[in-house]
C-alpha cells in the first residue's frame, strides 16, 4: 500500500489515516505513550492479527437497501454497538480530549467511559456531555477516597460502574523508557529536542502547563498537577484487591456494574454470579502482561462463562467497522472503542473524534450490507469462516 500522509481531518478516510494525522502532532515520547504496548509488545499486535485470522462468507441476492446498526448496549440502546473505552492521560495529547470524545459519542449515540484519571472531572463530563455515561474506576490502596469518587459518578448521574481489574500492577512499557518519558517528566536532551520538535505541542503545554489529573486531587492528600500526582497513581493501586473486595463494590453500587479485564471462563462464571451486569474482555490494549491472548481469542471462553446471564463485550484491536461486525458475530453484544477514537482525538479533538465515529459506522453499515445482512443483530458465527495462519511480525 502506497503512503499516505493525511495533513488534516478532512483527508482521514480510516482510523490508520487519524493515527498517522495523530503522529504528525504530537511529539514521539506522547504518541508513543498512547500508541505502545507492554515489553514486545507480542499482544499489541496480537489484538489487531487475530482479526485477520477470521474471515467473511457473505451471502448474495439478499435485500440490504435500508440497514440497521441500532442495538441494546448493557441495558439501553445504542445507535450503533460501540462505546468508548475509558483512555487516561488523554489531555495529555489534546487538552479538551476527554470532553471532546464525550461529546462525540454523545452525538452518536452511543455511551463513553471518562476514566478516573483523566484530565476533566466527573462533573465537568455530566454537564458539557449529556449522553450514556459510564465511570471507570481503578482500585487504589486508599478505600475512602475509592468510595469518593464512586459517590461522585453517582450524584452526576452515570449510568454505569466500570472496575478495571486487569491492573494490578503497571506494566512494563519499554517505548517510555526509550523516549525518556516518565511522570514527573525527567527533562533530558533527548526529550527536550523531541518536545520542540512539535512546536505548537509544546507551546500549549509552556502556556497552560501540564493538565491536572483532577479527580485524583485528594489521592493520598498529593498534589494536583500531572508531573507530581501520576507518578504516584500507579503505586496507589491497590494489588490486594479480590473477591471479596469486588462484592463488596457490588454491594455497594445501586446501578449497573461492568468488569473490564476479563480473559477466562471461571472468572466469568463468578462474576455473573455475585451479580455484575456486563463484562469486558479485554488485555487492556496490550499495555500491561505481555503474552496474554488476543481479546478476540479470549472472547469464546468468556461468553461460556457467562453463559447468556450477561452481556459481554469485547476490548482491544478494533480499527475497522469490519472488526466490529466480526467480534459480534462471535457472540459480542459490542465493542469498546480505545485507541481508535483517541486517535481521532489527538489529531483534531471533536471533529476527529466524530470522523473516526463517522468512519466506523460507515464501515459497519457497509459491512453488513456486503455480507447480505440488512440488520447488525442478524450477525452471526454463520457470516464467519475462521482460518489460523503464520503471522510475520512486521519490523519495529
Amino acid at each position: 500500500m502506497t503512503a499516505y500522509t493525511p495533513r488534516h481531518v478532512g483527508d482521514c478516510f480510516n482510523v490508520e489515516d487519524l493515527q498517522a494525522l495523530a503522529r504528525l502532532q504530537l511529539p514521539r515520547c506522547i504518541y508513543d505513550f498512547y500508541a505502545g504496548g507492554a515489553e514486545d509488545e507480542f499482544t499489541l499486535e496480537q489484538n489487531r492479527a487475530a482479526f485477520a485470522q477470521v474471515k467473511f462468507a457473505p451471502r448474495v441476492l439478499q435485500d440490504v437497501r435500508s440497514v440497521q446498526l441500532e442495538a441494546q448496549l448493557v441495558g439501553a440502546p445504542a445507535a450503533m454497538p460501540m462505546a468508548i473505552a475509558p483512555t487516561g492521560g488523554a489531555g495529555y495529547g489534546f487538552r479538551e480530549a476527554d470532553t471532546a470524545l464525550a461529546q462525540a459519542a454523545a452525538k452518536h449515540g452511543i455511551p463513553y467511559t471518562l476514566s478516573s484519571s483523566a484530565t476533566t472531572t466527573i462533573e465537568t463530563i455530566a454537564q458539557k456531555a449529556p449522553g450514556r455515561l459510564w465511570f471507570q474506576a481503578y482500585i487504589f490502596k486508599n478505600q475512602e477516597f475509592f468510595w469518593s469518587l464512586l459517590d461522585r459518578a453517582l450524584a452526576a448521574d452515570f449510568e454505569a460502574l466500570v472496575i478495571t481489574l486487569d491492573l494490578p500492577v503497571g506494566g512494563k512499557r519499554e517505548r517510555d523508557m526509550r523516549n525518556h518519558f516518565s511522570v514527573p517528566f525527567r527533562y533530558t536532551p533527548r526529550n527536550v529536542l523531541d518536545f520542540a520538535s512539535r512546536p505548537r505541542w509544546a507551546w500549549d503545554m509552556l502556556i497552560n502547563g501540564l493538565p491536572e489529573l483532577v479527580n485524583l486531587k485528594d489521592l493520598n492528600k498529593l498534589p494536583t498537577s500531572a508531573k507530581a500526582l501520576a507518578s504516584s497513581v500507579g503505586k496507589a493501586y491497590d494489588a490486594g484487591f479480590d473477591w471479596s473486595r469486588m462484592a463488596e463494590v457490588r454491594d455497594r453500587w445501586p446501578r449497573k456494574l461492568i468488569v473490564k479485564g476479563i480473559h477466562r471462563q471461571d472468572d466469568a462464571e463468578r462474576l455473573v454470579a455475585m451479580g455484575c451486569d456486563a463484562l469486558v474482555v479485554s488485555n487492556h490494549g496490550g499495555r500491561q502482561l505481555d503474552g496474554v491472548r488476543a481479546s478476540l481469542h479470549a472472547l469464546s471462553e468468556v461468553l461460556a462463562g457467562a453463559a447468556g446471564k450477561a452481556p459481554v463485550l469485547l476490548d482491544g484491536g478494533i480499527r475497522r467497522g469490519s472488526d466490529v461486525a466480526k467480534a459480534i458475530a462471535m457472540g459480542a453484544q459490542g465493542v469498546l472503542l480505545g485507541r481508535a477514537t483517541l486517535f481521532g482525538a489527538m489529531g483534531g479533538g471533536f471533529e476527529g473524534v466524530d470522523r473516526a465515529l463517522d468512519i466506523l459506522r460507515d464501515e459497519l453499515h457497509r459491512t453488513l450490507q456486503l455480507c447480505g445482512l440488512s440488520d447488525v443483530s442478524q450477525l452471526s458465527e454463520d457470516i464467519l469462516r475462521h482460518h489460523s495462519h503464520h503471522i510475520v511480525r512486521s519490523s519495529p
